[in-house]
């Protein structure tokens, strides 16, 4: 069973996305903040990572770039609800293979996430 690691500083978003996630058949880890999960990435190794943008502590922006640096292969979906076109070419040009726009739909969710694990971007 592949596993995600969600990191969002909102508790709720957390909770809607772990639960489209499990519907999927996915296991679900989860940090509420960009430092916690550049932690929880190191110890779990997921096998993809939702990462909300406006975070407070590290925007999403560095905790992409520090995710490339500790794993150059990371497959990031910025799960936002900022989809405008600048949005989507800083995240690309850090390295993110996706996204998942907010408010979050299962079908969705396990599409790109899917897509993503499959080698394919999610734009």
């Amino acid at each position: 069973m592949p596993t995600v690691l969600i990191i969002d500083d909102s508790a709720f978003s957390r909770r809607v996305l772990r639960s489209h996630l499990e519907a999927g058949g996915y296991r679900v880890v989860e940090a509420s903040d960009g430092l916690a999960g550049l932690e929880r990435y190191s110890l779990e190794r997921p096998d993809a990572v939702t990462l909300d943008l406006t975070m407070t502590g590290i925007h999403g922006l560095e905790v992409l770039e520090q995710l490339r640096q500790l794993d150059p292969h990371v497959r990031v979906l910025i799960a936002t609800a900022d989809i405008q076109s600048a949005t989507r070419e800083m995240s690309s040009l850090g390295g993110a293979a996706g996204y998942i726009q907010k408010p979050f739909s299962t079908e969705d969710v396990v599409a790109r996430v899917g897509a993503v694990l499959r080698g394919e971007e999610a734009w």
